[in-house]
């Protein structure tokens, strides 16, 4: 009886947090949505004031004013809430470990505002990570509205994250994996169910403003033949190395920033002075670059145009994204993969005699792959680039094309994109084993200080971990108010690279308590 009544309970808890991620969808997909609407809108009128420039120069004075005007309104909100900076991801990985707090209202309002005129002014910056932040604030926001615990405020931030990138790409299962495999790297019953409510929903009310059809639809994408296949690892191997020099170039943009000798809060001037000769000259390349990858689906590019463009968008999307303003690198990072897949594929196409139709599968493959070496990600990757192209016949090159991009990254030493950006954002790196994991043993003998001392009296290095303790035939579990004892043998944990210095390190400092 009392079996049954917890089962009952435990269904009802469901259904309550089901409701709940269906009124946080609702929210978030409504403000995501206007938010996605305003920047096409914005970009939509920057393009056409470019083009009309090209016939008229003079008035780009008074836009290059106008364009100053929106740099400074931008630095005036950065500067009075820095957690809008940058895509927002990793403050959401930082909330949700503890690591950092955010004003809900502060940035879902500065963030929302800051965002369409950084994105919508057309530098290469992407909506994806502020739609995700976005979202997240309002789940934030629900809980402390309906005066949630801290662990259901979680739910609901996770919840609002997954329906920002539902909304902002109409990926409601990308949304759900993001969550579950970027964010949480961990699978909680309660957390996905309340996700995927909120990532359904927020794609319902997205698709209301924008229609069915999918952002980056290609069209009818054929079947990429067996013989080709060998040519997806090779990609794969390219976009993994690609990838990982995107890496080390985005987390070294402060440094390149720096030599500016502007205040942090200034440096989104920079981008946005130098996007005026881009769209100048390229207006048709302003934005996060969704009709870029469209073109794709209509023309055929020619090798020196997609090497050239390629350079273009790396050099100023890190220049957009080093300048602290909202936006993301989602977008842009899928742009650019495509491209590089649109250059593999027409080298095949003109130098191998590959059929030009299969020119749009390698955009699609490399999209995916250039997105799993930099976010770590793959089945997001996957499962997003699926939903996002609207065609779920290419699973399987999709994901060997994206496995050997990881592996590659991963051998070059690349770590997931956000997670770096989080640690740069926290101000602290946790260690980690560089090497391989290896026990050892420390005795306790009846000379050493450490006789008679409670573990947490003792100064420890750093690179260890004291599992445990054997005394005798028996194993004992440590604690901080635990007693060494002459005959113990302390098992500890730490990198093989820095056992000897450990064992080192513990012998003179019992020493020194000694004399």
């Amino acid at each position: 009886m009392d079996n049954t009544h917890e089962i009952k309970r435990l269904d009802n808890t469901k259904l309550v947090f089901i409701g709940k991620g269906v009124i946080i969808g609702i929210l978030a997909g409504f403000i995501v949505s206007l938010f996605r609407l305003l920047i096409e809108e914005a970009v939509h009128y920057a393009e056409k004031f470019y083009t009309y420039a090209q016939t008229n120069p003079l008035t780009l004075v008074p836009w290059a004013i106008f364009m100053f005007l929106l740099a400074w309104i931008i630095s005036l909100l950065v500067r009075s809430d820095k957690d809008i900076k940058g895509s927002g991801i990793p403050q959401i990985e930082g909330e949700l470990q503890g690591e950092l707090q955010q004003d809900w209202f502060s940035v879902l309002w500065k963030k929302f505002l800051g965002g369409v005129l950084s994105v919508g002014s057309g530098l290469f910056l992407g909506r994806e990570g502020p739609s995700i932040q976005l979202g997240a604030m309002v789940g934030k926001g629900f809980g402390v509205k309906t005066n949630a615990s801290t662990s259901e405020k979680k739910i609901f931030i996770s919840s609002g994250a997954a329906a920002g990138l539902a909304a902002a790409f109409n990926a409601p299962i990308a949304g759900l994996l993001f969550v579950i495999e970027e964010i949480h790297h961990t699978f909680s019953p309660l957390i996905w169910l309340t996700s995927l409510t909120a990532a359904l929903t927020a794609n319902f009310v997205s698709l209301n403003f924008f229609g069915l059809k999918p952002v980056l639809y290609l069209g009818n994408v054929a079947q990429l033949p067996l013989q080709y296949y060998g040519h997806l690892i090779l990609l794969g191997i390219l976009l993994g190395i690609f990838g990982f020099f995107y890496q080390r170039t985005l987390l070294a943009l402060p440094k390149f920033y720096r030599l500016t000798h502007l205040p942090e809060h200034l440096y989104g001037i920079i981008p946005f002075l130098l996007i005026i000769p881009i769209g100048f000259f390229f207006p048709h390349c302003l934005g996060g670059g969704n009709q870029l990858i469209l073109d794709f689906n209509q023309e055929q590019f020619s090798v020196l145009f997609l090497i050239g463009l390629f350079l273009l968008r790396y050099v100023f999307s890190m220049v957009s994204y080093g300048g602290n303003l909202p936006g993301g690198i989602f977008l842009p990072i899928l742009t650019l993969g495509a491209i590089l897949g649109g250059l593999y594929g027409t080298v095949l196409h003109n130098y191998l005699g590959m059929d030009s139709l299969y020119i749009r599968n390698f955009v699609v493959f490399a999209m995916a792959a250039y997105f799993t070496a930099i976010g770590k990600a793959p089945l997001t990757a996957i499962i997003l680039v699926t939903e996002m192209v609207g065609n779920i016949t290419h699973l399987m090159p999709l994901a060997v094309c994206s496995l050997s991009a990881y592996i590659v990254n991963d051998l070059l030493g690349g770590n997931p994109i956000y997670e770096s950006l989080l640690e740069r954002l926290v101000g602290h790196n946790a260690a980690s084993i560089s090497g391989t994991k290896t026990v050892i043993e420390y005795p306790v003998t009846v000379e050493s200080k450490l006789d008679g001392v409670m573990i947490r009296d003792f100064q420890w290095p750093k690179d260890m971990l004291l599992i445990s303790i054997r005394r005798g035939s028996s194993e004992i579990l440590t604690h901080g108010d635990t007693v060494m004892k002459a005959g113990d043998q302390l098992v500890i944990l730490t990198d093989a690279v820095h056992a000897q210095v450990v064992k080192r390190t513990i012998f003179q400092t019992s020493q020194l308590i000694q004399t």
